[in-house]
């Protein structure tokens, strides 16, 4: 087969790194995007393969314009986006949360998602042959909140309604879109809930993880399947985390 390029946001570090390396074992080619061109350099080593790491931040539209420009020059076509970028932002009441962290998260969670969204698009409408699929990382927080996050929610909802027109808009040009909604995988952004975190009732209380390799082969699958057929929307969550029953 020919080799199948991904591009992957967020790849400096915890489920973008995961996701990179298991598509390079695979025999993809990642290209790794992210702001800090540090982890981006380790991240590309750890995958070899001819792994290639562009540092760019995905809030910039200009920044992403020149990613996928990139990315198309190197290796003619892009096959996948796993659009993973992301922040949870600090934990805060509802009626604390200044303007400038709420626009802090959107603009990575929702704005970065569409803009990298809209450059796969647009070169996987134009390549020959023509399609490719781009995969959004959702959240369980795309179903059902935490405590004092509302940013973080919104954004993530909202990733679903990304998805969901992407699918539709993309039929015609054999562009796929599905979405993983991912429930405590352990991560950096994860490693609070060992120590504990706040619950619905307001206690705080750890909860379980989960390895990012299990995510990252979820999307592998997901990844890997003909443009005829698409997961939609997957869950993978840690079995014992309390998400059913929340609240």
């Amino acid at each position: 087969m020919p080799q199948q390029i991904a591009v992957v946001t967020g790849a400096g570090s915890g489920i973008g790194r995961a996701v990179a390396l298991e598509l390079a074992a695979a025999g993809w080619v990642p290209v790794l995007a992210g702001r800090r061109a540090g982890p981006l350099r380790e991240s590309a080593a750890l995958a070899g393969g001819g792994a290639v790491a562009v540092p760019a931040d995905v809030t910039d539209p200009a920044s992403v314009d020149a990613l996928f420009a990139e990315a198309a020059e190197r290796f003619g076509r892009i096959d996948l986006l796993f659009n993973n970028a992301g922040t949870f932002g600090a934990p805060t009441p509802v009626e604390d949360l200044a303007v400038a962290d709420w626009r802090a998260v959107v603009d990575l969670n929702l704005t970065g998602a569409f803009l990298c969204a809209q450059a796969a698009f647009r070169q996987m409408k134009a390549q020959h042959p023509q399609g490719g699929r781009i995969i959004n990382n959702g959240s369980i927080s795309a179903h059902v909140p935490r405590p004092h996050s509302i940013a973080y929610t919104a954004t993530k909802h909202a990733v679903t309604g990304l998805t969901k027109s992407l699918s539709l808009d993309g039929r015609p040009y054999r562009i796929a879109c599905g979405q993983i909604d991912i429930g405590n995988a352990a991560t950096d952004m994860t490693a609070a809930m060992a120590a504990g975190v706040r619950q619905a009732d307001g206690r705080i209380a750890p909860e379980p993880v989960m390895d990012a390799a299990d995510v990252a082969r979820t999307v592998r699958h997901m990844a890997e399947l003909p443009l005829e057929a698409n997961v939609q929307f997957a869950t993978v969550m840690a079995t014992a985390m309390p998400y059913i029953g929340r609240g």
